[in-house]
């Protein structure tokens, strides 16, 4: 598929128009200029295109070396050099200035072909600002108005010799393709639904952009000593021992009472999102100050959501007494965690990649114990067994009965427990023994567990997990 960068200085609505093109809110949109700090990416299909766009940070030109702006523009720019065609967005409202003037400069100087689109042009507006564009040296403008979705017509008829020229000589002819060949890897998983999704999640500054910066073997985040750099929750398509993954970077969650800017409130719901729409997520301590409450509180989000969840503790080559410290986070984890019992608690460095080698291999295997189901033969055999080794409590001096248990899901596994009226009212306690009995006999340690209930009386009891 054929790559599309959008350009610009800050504030021309680079962001807006990713989401129209697009078809939905992925990147964070805000009056505040530089909100867009990585590069976003995500699918469009307009008009018989299909087609990656690419949302980048607005260009600053002429900062110092190490400054946060510079190291933004690289990675603009970068995201121009891997794409197929450039969009270099203006504010026609707001008129050419002078950094739209250095920002076309430098364009005209890139090996990939450059559109110019002036932004904000609805309802007549900005037309002063489309005739000063010809001057950049960048050829006709083409005036959109990406809050109202105008003008896209003529932006994909623009587009569309580039992209059509591209999908052409990438396309492969029937009789290349041998008979009997083997599928691709990752077939299996893109016909059951698409790639592994891996959210991680922590605070701020635990590292996660340079966690999978290194997983990749790129600066494909931006990184850096300053906190809060991470705002959207950004997506990246990858490939690990033939297995599809999107690995998805979010922004450090604090605590609700210290959230206070609006930017800040749209991040975190970015974050929170992101993990609801995860499969596994990968919930990234600092060995410096690890498990701390607000940890214990994002790893009880996954869990009330269901979903797969590994724990890495990152900064590992600054520990001094490891043993000691793996001990203690084993066994907070064990005491905060314990509806996820066994869960996978690993120690790596982004910057020394230490362990990142087990890392992938552990996502993987939570993401398979998550997706695992039990035949019903041996989960009543099971359920006997728990039932000898540890009575149901009486429930208001009632004797409760459990007569059987059948998976009825994945992703997690839930399963249903088949019983007397009493039945329905179990304590947690009772329920979080046979999860965890379940757990052992089954292997599936640090998954979530859900249980239903059901009686004769009450067909359909409120779900809980275990």
């Amino acid at each position: 598929m054929r790559t599309v960068a959008i350009l610009g200085r800050p504030n021309v609505g680079k962001s807006t128009l990713f989401n129209r093109l697009i078809g939905r809110r992925r990147a964070l949109v805000h009056d505040l200029p530089g909100v867009t700090r990585d590069r976003l990416e995500g699918e469009a299909r307009l008009d018989g295109l299909r087609f990656r766009v690419v949302d980048t940070a607005g260009l600053e030109l002429g900062a110092e070396e190490r400054s946060l702006q510079s190291r933004l523009a690289r990675l603009a720019l970068q995201g121009l050099a891997e794409a197929d065609l450039g969009l270099f967005l203006v504010d026609a409202r707001a008129g050419i200035t002078a950094l739209d003037r250095e920002i076309a400069e430098l364009l005209r100087r890139q090996s990939k072909p450059i559109l110019l689109v002036a932004n904000k042009c609805e309802a007549g507006a900005g037309r002063t600002g489309v005739l000063e564009a010809y001057e950049l040296g960048l050829g006709e403008p083409i005036a959109i108005s990406a809050e109202h979705g105008t003008g896209l017509d003529r932006l994909v008829a623009a587009m569309r010799p580039y992209l059509e020229e591209a999908e052409a000589e990438a396309r492969v002819p029937p009789a290349a393709a041998a008979e009997g060949a083997e599928p691709a890897a990752g077939a299996e998983e893109a016909a059951e639904g698409g790639p592994l999704r891996l959210a991680v999640v922590g605070r701020p500054n635990v590292g996660k952009s340079s966690l999978i910066n290194a997983l990749l073997k790129s600066e494909r985040l931006l990184t850096g000593p300053e906190p809060g750099l991470t705002r959207d929750a950004v997506r990246i398509a990858w490939e690990w021992e033939g297995r599809r993954i999107e690995l998805v970077d979010t922004a450090g969650l604090r605590r609700k009472a210290r959230i206070e800017a609006p930017l800040e409130r749209l991040s975190a719901s970015a974050a929170v999102r992101a993990i609801r729409e995860a499969h596994v997520a990968l919930l990234l301590l600092d060995a410096e100050r690890p498990l701390e409450r607000q940890d214990a509180t994002i790893a009880e989000l996954a869990v009330r959501e269901g979903k797969a969840l590994v724990v890495a503790i990152n900064k590992w080559d600054l520990v001094e007494d490891r043993q000691r410290l793996l001990a203690r986070v084993r066994e907070e984890a064990a005491r905060r965690l314990d509806a996820v019992k066994g869960v996978r608690i690993l120690p790596v460095s982004a910057r020394t990649g230490y362990n990142l080698d087990k890392l992938l291999p552990a996502v993987v295997d939570a993401f398979e114990r998550w997706s695992k189901r039990v035949p019903t033969a041996p989960l009543n055999r099971w359920l006997q067994a728990a039932l000898e080794a540890r009575a149901p409590p009486t429930v208001d001096k009632k004797r409760v009965k459990l007569r059987y248990v059948t998976q009825v899901g994945t992703r997690p596994p839930t399963f249903v427990l088949f019983g007397n009226p009493p039945a329905a009212e179990l304590p947690e306690s009772y329920l979080r023994y046979l999860a965890n009995s379940l757990r052992e006999t089954f292997g599936l340690d640090g998954t979530v567990l859900r249980f239903r209930i059901r009686t004769s009386e009450n067909p359909y009891a409120e779900e809980r997990a275990g």
